[in-house]
């Protein structure tokens, strides 16, 4: 069995894997079909009321990773399946992924009990970008986003105050983009 990556309709990554292993299962086929995933990590989110919230953002929109012996019968089941697109390859012909791109992905799919890891943090910014303070001892100040710290979800912000031009590191929840 080897790894392959399946494109399909986006935002609809979930059914469509139930679906296959439905039509898998029916088919009785399972000693042709591992694992079917979609890779996903958890990102934390604030509310607008700022509450934080951990949700499962996925890496690749659109796609499944699926673990599967081709043949004709396999290759036929997954393309007849509603919402599937094709396999990623050339000339139609589905190209299994290296060991390298499968373990990094397995890593984020199933992340060690050892190395439990803070969830990242979804920040709305990026570099160069105007915002405005809503919250604190900068408030209503604008100025443009430096750098941006994702563990500690805090952005560095040029403002200019007194003519100077001053960093300040504030989180990413007190400003708001222009």
């Amino acid at each position: 069995m080897r790894w392959y990556i399946l494109k399909v309709q986006f935002n609809r990554e979930d059914t469509i894997r139930e679906a296959l292993e439905k039509r898998i299962r029916l088919s009785n086929m399972q000693t042709s079909f591992g694992e079917i995933l979609v890779p996903t990590e958890d990102v934390v989110e604030f509310t607008r009321a700022g509450k934080r919230r951990v949700v499962k953002r996925k890496l690749y929109p659109g796609y499944l990773v699926i673990r599967m012996i081709i043949n004709d019968d396999t290759w036929f089941l997954v393309r007849e399946t509603t919402g599937v697109g094709d396999f990623t390859g050339s000339a139609g012909k589905p190209t299994p992924m290296s060991d390298a791109d499968v373990d990094r992905i397995l890593k984020l799919a199933y992340p060690d009990a050892d190395e439990e890891q803070a969830p990242k943090t979804a920040i709305p910014f990026k570099p160069g970008d105007r915002v405005r303070v809503k919250e604190g001892n900068f408030q209503s100040l604008e100025g443009d986003v430096d750098r941006i710290d994702e563990a500690n979800g805090r952005v560095t912000v040029i403002i200019n105050i007194f003519g100077r031009s001053t960093p300040v590191v504030l989180d990413h929840w007190q400003i708001e983009s222009l």
